[in-house]
């Protein structure tokens, strides 16, 4: 059985809106890490040049964004981000992640 990089790929989100627009909304919410096996996509396509940019995390927050709805994990935003960590063999990723109820 093959290793998979994330738990399972999703298209779309399946929480409520959460009003968490800009990087400067998620500010304030404290990163962790977590781990990639336990996210779930957003996305299902992935923009090759972005991921191989080496300023591709220059302009806005340093941290992917997830969201926890309902015990899951939902990668928001930074895909690139954690497929870049996984072909670095990193099994984590720094989040910020934001818990919703």
């Amino acid at each position: 059985m093959a290793a998979m990089i994330f738990k399972a790929v999703g298209d779309g989100r399946p929480y409520p809106d959460h009003g968490h627009v800009t990087a400067k909304d998620w500010v304030d919410v404290p990163p962790r890490q977590v781990r990639l096996d336990e996210l779930v996509t957003t996305k299902r396509t992935l923009d090759l040049d972005h991921l191989l940019a080496e300023d591709s995390t220059f302009f806005g927050d340093l941290f992917a964004h997830v969201v926890e709805y309902q015990s899951v994990l939902y990668l928001e935003d930074g895909l690139h981000r954690a497929v870049r960590a996984a072909l670095q063999q990193r099994p984590v990723l720094h989040a910020r992640v934001l818990v919703l109820r």
